[in-house]
């Protein structure tokens, strides 16, 4: 029984490194989870400490790579302890020596020569594993900092057309004054194409979220908001012929995000109404709207059917971004991490219920082409 206990454990912590770095989806581990809610926790009690966000920021750079380099020794844990456990069953006593052999043999050491033909068996097999969770962990950091590396080249560009921090409204003041406030089909395929790309890696590697940019007033989920409501106004507010490509866009933008967003157990309707509620008050859409028209933008004039578009866009991922942005400590970004938030750090045993999306006709018709949308 001790045998049986020991090899289930050895064989479930090897598959929990596997599905960690090998499956290409988001696989669920109550230890993987439990690790990074457990660093996460440490890190935010020090961070809090911090007087300024520059200071907090350079605190929580460190937290996914420490907990990434962590799991490795975790693994290795599960390991010597399941192996420990069967060398203890083939009478290798006391338990230290089994614990000890367990070790040596992770390791590649050697220092103790095990005499039956089983237990020689045993060290050869722990001795591969553990060779194996270093070619893993050697292959999953260029893996990791390819993917960030994408995801951050296209935040720093966002400054470029949308200011820092960016805002929608700079983003379109700007794209008015060099005349391609009517051509911005290029950009929004870009984005559409740079969420496909975090929905995937993100999925794959959550612990990319927590990966914070080179820079501390730059972050994925205040990028992500600022272009989604960029395309949201234009679609609903300004009056210019609209392009194609938004609508796809958002679509894009609050699927991977609502994706994300179901990893680290963040509650959202994945069927709203447009009237649904959102955290973007009114008079903030209107001060955003008279800004833009002081600066020379055609802005349409019927005020409350532009809120009311604005609000069907804004609901698919209003959650979702909100929720992102607090549990990540994203830097100050309008209308995302400025807005109040039920989720402070990463749930342990939570899970939302998902339910199907209805049929992609239909929704799109309901969501962005039906009566009463703008076209």
């Amino acid at each position: 029984m001790v045998f049986a206990v020991g090899a289930l454990i050895a064989l479930g912590t090897l598959l929990l490194a596997i599905q960690t770095v090998v499956v290409p989806r988001a696989e669920r581990s109550l230890v993987v989870r439990f690790v990074y809610v457990g660093v996460g926790l440490l890190f935010s009690m020090f961070a809090r400490r911090r007087k300024t966000y520059e200071a907090r920021d350079a605190l929580l750079a460190r937290y996914a790579p420490t907990t990434l380099m962590l799991l490795p020794m975790v693994w290795a844990a599960g390991v010597i302890y399941g192996f420990s456990l069967m060398f203890w069953a083939l009478d290798v006593r006391p338990y230290r020596e089994a614990l000890v052999l367990s070790g040596w043999s992770l390791t590649t050491l050697g220092y103790w020569v095990a005499t039956d033909l089983f237990t020689q068996v045993l060290v050869v097999a722990e001795a591969l594993i553990g060779l194996g969770i270093v070619a893993l962990l050697i292959s999953f950091l260029p893996v990791m900092h390819s993917a960030f590396s994408a995801r951050e080249a296209a935040v720093a560009r966002l400054e470029i057309r949308a200011g820092n921090p960016p805002t929608p409204e700079a983003m379109i003041i700007l794209a008015h004054e060099t005349g391609g406030l009517a051509n911005m089909g290029e950009t929004w395929t870009e984005w559409e194409h740079w969420f496909i790309h975090i929905e995937e890696t993100h999925q794959t590697h959550p612990a990319l979220a927590f990966f914070r940019s080179v820079r501390s007033d730059r972050s994925w989920v205040t990028a992500a908001g600022c272009i989604l409501d960029t395309a949201a106004i234009m679609l609903s507010a300004v009056a210019v012929p609209h392009s194609p490509g938004a609508p796809y866009m958002i679509r894009a933008g609050y699927v991977a995000l609502r994706n994300i967003a179901d990893f680290f157990a963040i509650e959202y309707d994945p069927n709203p109404a447009p009237t649904g509620p959102i955290t973007v008050c009114r008079h903030e859409f209107d001060d955003t709207c008279e800004t833009l028209r002081n600066a020379g933008v055609p802005v349409v004039e019927d005020r409350d059917q532009a809120w009311r578009d604005y609000a069907g866009w804004r609901v698919n991922y209003d959650n979702c971004l909100v929720g992102l942005a607090s549990i990540t400590s994203a830097p100050p970004g309008k209308w995302s991490t400025d807005r109040p938030s039920p989720y402070h750090r990463l749930p342990l045993f939570y899970r939302p219920l998902r339910r199907p999306l209805p049929p992609l006709l239909s929704e799109i018709r309901r969501r962005g082409f039906g009566p009463g949308r703008r076209r």
